[in-house]
């Protein structure tokens, strides 16, 4: 079962896919500004949110259960956005299923394969889940010994939830860990997609570089990218009107 947030109505539709240890909340504020042009749904990925768990976690299968959530929702000809893994799953979904996308934009990833960068986020929160501490500021504290970055925890921690025991992690986090070497991998992409799509890349991100172009091409040969000045890999946080209004331009273009 896929969660989703709806922003508007009776507007061609607009759906978002956040990224790793995200939720449909992380787009709220972006969201409401593009309900002005489009019915925006904000999903929740599996094993994230309100989103059902899902094992084993592969590109095909977010993609499928996402598929599933459009035909239960009869949207079809959408505009698809995702970010980070969320991107790489927009990407699966538009490969699988090319005559549901009408135009699609990837923030700030690539259609190709990762090294580890998360491996001390997975200890701190399964550290959280362990010791269950009893108040926000001790699991950040916590998670401080993993992550020295303020924004990164705060992010992570919308992810905290209190019970009766103490303070958890509310994600799919065994099987995103039992995952997480797929979902570093490049999707399972056809070639010579048709799809107009749009790559946003952070300046100072090195998630999409130039030895990248070549795959991302391959896949999608009509593909365009843009770049945000000053932002790295959280640019629609760190510049959101200026990518709210990258995203309005190349959708009604």
């Amino acid at each position: 079962m896929i969660h989703a947030k709806q922003y508007g109505d009776s507007l061609p539709p607009l759906v978002v896919i956040h990224g790793l240890f995200g939720n449909a909340d992380n787009w709220h504020s972006i969201a409401q500004k593009w309900a002005e042009h489009f019915t925006v749904y904000c999903l929740d990925l599996p094993n994230h949110g309100r989103s059902s768990t899902l094992d084993p976690v592969t590109f095909p299968a977010m993609a499928d259960a996402i598929n599933r959530w459009l035909e239960e929702h009869q949207l079809d000809h959408i505009f698809l956005l995702g970010h980070s893994i969320g991107g790489k799953v927009a990407m699966q979904l538009t490969s699988d299923h090319p005559e549901k996308i009408a135009k699609l934009i990837v923030a700030d990833i690539a259609p190709v394969t990762y090294q580890p960068s998360h491996t001390e986020i997975f200890k701190g929160l399964q550290e959280i889940n362990c010791q269950k501490p009893a108040s926000r500021k001790a699991a950040d504290e916590l998670l401080a010994q993993f992550e020295s970055n303020s924004g990164v925890r705060q992010f992570l921690l919308k992810n905290l939830t209190r019970t009766e025991q103490g303070h958890v992690i509310d994600l799919g986090l065994e099987q995103l860990l039992a995952g997480y070497e797929t979902i570093l991998r490049q999707p399972e992409l056809k070639e010579g997609i048709q799809t107009p799509t749009l790559f946003i890349k952070g300046e100072h991100s090195d998630y999409i570089l130039p030895k990248y172009q070549e795959a991302s091409l391959k896949h999608f040969p009509h593909a365009s990218v843009k770049m945000i000045p000053e932002t790295g890999h959280w640019l629609h946080a760190e510049k959101p009107t200026t990518f709210a209004s990258l995203v309005k331009r190349f959708l009604t273009a």
